[in-house]
């Protein structure tokens, strides 16, 4: 084939075209996104509904049962799960990966609808839903603590402030607030009071109605001027609705204050959240997809000091949970495999080859075809992750076979007594066939891995492109690059004896007793065939029994430095009466010499039962930690028995 030839005689095309694949390459990369996992979106829907008061049995029958048996005629569905509470259903529908997320959402629109009419009629609203990624968890959690400010004033800084500054930079999807107290009112009537003056509810609740409004007055014109007229009925605090009139009795007037208790609050008192100990909210940030983690991870600690700057003295801000950190770790221990194996095999080349400038020739296909394939990720919208770098480190043993292959013949000719040149075109042309079967056949190995279904498929399918990109642009170095470095910086006659070193003799000394020493187990096997024939069915079974009983999983376990865990209490118990077990068993956490950061939650709403808590537990480092991270919870239900703690 002479593919190589116009590359060898164009040496300064053959370097303009190499350069080009370099920059390319290498403002890829600087451009390429960085995760912990490829980007698998999953189809999934979530739908809402409501019905204030109903019980969970209620919500279940009437409310999830009528909606379900619409979803379940829907197209590609894979899984349906429905949670029914106080109040409440929550219906998450998960489709098939090839199912279409906006064809789906229009076919869970026209079931709602056609539900419609045997759902409740007096809900409030009608039920809702909306396209969530389960993949998608928050990338930093910040935490916003206090130990004087009440927590609803800590909650309008993190909802107003800090979370509308957050999701204005580029990257970042939505700040959510979790355990959000906003500012309420609350008014609590006296059924004594209320009947002494008679005096209905509804009458007290018809007059706070009327007496809080905000509507526009109208304009004043008058010849010269126009005047909007501005009538801001609105109260803003309890002191207001104190002086409320209610109604009239035996002509005097009866305020709200009179009746019953008005007074600032928040608007879920079912409701308690800590934050190593301190009530506070946290804000978890969540990224786009195919967006830089740790960029922006970055952008919004860069923040964090103007933050500080304007926030009340009493108020601190502070990161209670970074998840780019445990990426950039295991993205760095991964690159540091993939530079580890390229040192090993231009080790592995300088050691048989002998020669500075031979061994350059080959080593150059390396970094050419794993910078090249940067371009192709990044015109394919991949990330730099776990996934991908594997896939390049496994190519550092393929990409530089080509080249290997080329150089070797290349230097056949040479010794044969040919010219520099004359072997370069020789051995180009003459095995130019091979090396473009090589390529391909190799590449195509992975092909049914690019075709996979499934999950594991959409994981694997960035494994897939990676590894051929670079086995393809590895052929491509190797007709190119590789005879027209050859032509340039062999030297003839490099295969004779005589001129090379001492180190040179030794090894070749240290080969031909290799050889020597394989040739006498060679004979001995062959001499003894039924013992090798044993022997190698009892390594067969011996490794398909270590493959039945080692532990399997869909991916390695990582150690993230994080526990999430659940705490349940019995059924009907009082919101004080779990308070306290919930802050007893802070106490046991944060006394752990593994924890780092700790947050932990009481909220008697949405799927959630008031008997239920919850504890985010972020560990030290391991080097820093004492033990592993499920050993403080093995004891842990011992030490603090009234709840049963489930950890994960």
């Amino acid at each position: 084939m002479q593919i190589a030839e116009n590359f060898i005689r164009r040496p300064v095309m053959t370097c303009l075209v190499m350069a080009a694949v370099l920059i390319f390459g290498i403002v890829a990369y600087r451009s390429l996104a960085v995760s912990d996992l490829p980007n698998v979106d999953f189809p999934t829907i979530a739908v809402s509904a409501s019905l204030a008061g109903a019980s969970p049995q209620t919500m279940a029958s009437a409310v999830a049962t009528p909606l379900e048996k619409q979803f379940t005629t829907i197209a590609g569905l894979d899984s349906m799960t429905s949670v029914s509470a106080l109040g409440i259903t929550q219906i998450t529908l998960q489709f098939d990966l090839s199912r279409n997320i906006d064809g789906a959402a229009q076919d869970v629109q026209a079931a709602i609808t056609a539900a419609a009419n045997q759902l409740p009629p007096n809900m409030p609203t009608p039920p809702t839903f909306r396209k969530v990624n389960p993949a998608d968890s928050p990338i930093l959690y910040l935490a916003a603590t206090s130990p004087t400010l009440p927590l609803s004033e800590v909650d309008q800084y993190a909802e107003t402030l800090l979370g509308q500054q957050i999701s204005m930079i580029s990257g970042v999807a939505q700040v959510s607030v979790y355990g959000s107290t906003p500012y309420s009112v609350r008014i609590q009537l006296d059924p004594k009071e209320l009947a002494s003056r008679q005096i209905g509810i509804d009458e007290a609740e018809e007059a706070v109605q009327k007496a809080n409004v905000n509507l526009p007055t109208g304009t004043l014109y008058g010849t010269h001027k126009a005047f909007t007229v501005q009538a801001n009925g609105q109260m803003m605090s309890a002191a207001p609705y104190r002086q409320l009139i209610v109604a009239y009795r035996n002509g005097a007037p009866v305020r709200l204050e009179e009746v019953g208790h008005v007074y600032d609050s928040i608007r879920d008192t079912k409701l308690a959240n800590w934050i190593n100990g301190v009530p506070g909210v946290i804000l978890a940030v969540q990224r786009q997809p195919g967006t830089n983690t740790i960029e922006i991870v970055n952008a919004v600690k860069k923040l964090l000091p103007s933050f500080n700057a304007i926030l009340p003295p009493s108020m601190r801000l502070a990161i209670e949970y970074d998840r780019s950190v445990t990426i950039q770790q295991s993205v760095d221990d991964v690159k540091f495999s993939l530079f580890l194996a390229i040192a090993l095999v231009v080790l592995v080349i300088f050691l048989f080859l002998r020669n500075a400038s031979a061994t350059l020739i080959p080593s150059l296909a390396l970094p050419m075809s794993i910078i090249g394939t940067f371009a192709v990720m990044y015109a394919l919208g991949f990330t730099v992750d776990n996934i991908s770098l594997l896939a390049l480190t496994l190519s550092v043993g393929f990409v530089v076979d080509d080249a290997i292959v080329m150089l070797e013949n290349i230097v056949r000719h040479m010794e044969q007594g040919k010219g520099v040149l004359e072997a370069s075109l020789d051995g180009a042309r003459e095995i130019g066939f091979t090396i473009v079967s090589m390529t391909l056949s190799l590449a195509a190995v992975f092909i049914p891995v690019f075709f996979m279904a499934g999950i594991l498929g959409r994981l694997l399918h960035e494994f897939a492109v990676v590894i051929i990109s670079a086995i393809l642009v590895s052929g491509v170095v190797s007709l190119t690059l590789t005879p027209m470095l050859s032509s340039r910086f062999l030297k003839p006659h490099m295969g004779e004896r005589q001129r090379h070193g001492r180190m040179y003799n030794a090894l070749e000394r240290m080969f031909q007793r290799m050889l020597d020493s394989y040739e006498v187990t060679l004979h001995w096997a062959m001499r003894h065939r039924l013992a090798v024939m044993v022997a190698g069915v009892l390594l067969l079974l011996a490794t398909a029994w270590q493959f039945w009983v080692i532990p399997k999983g869909f991916l390695p376990e990582e150690d993230a430095n994080e526990v999430v865990g659940f705490d349940e209490a019995i059924q009907g118990i009082s919101f004080d009466a779990m308070k306290t077990h919930q802050e007893a068993l802070n106490k046991v956490v944060l006394a752990d010499a593994n924890t780092s950061e700790f947050f932990s939650s009481i909220q008697a709403s949405g799927t959630s039962g008031l008997n239920i808590g919850r504890f985010f537990d972020y560990l030290q480092d391991p080097p820093h930690r004492p033990w592993t991270k499920n050993a403080p919870y093995e004891s842990l239900e011992a030490k603090y028995g009234n709840t049963a703690v489930v950890h994960s």
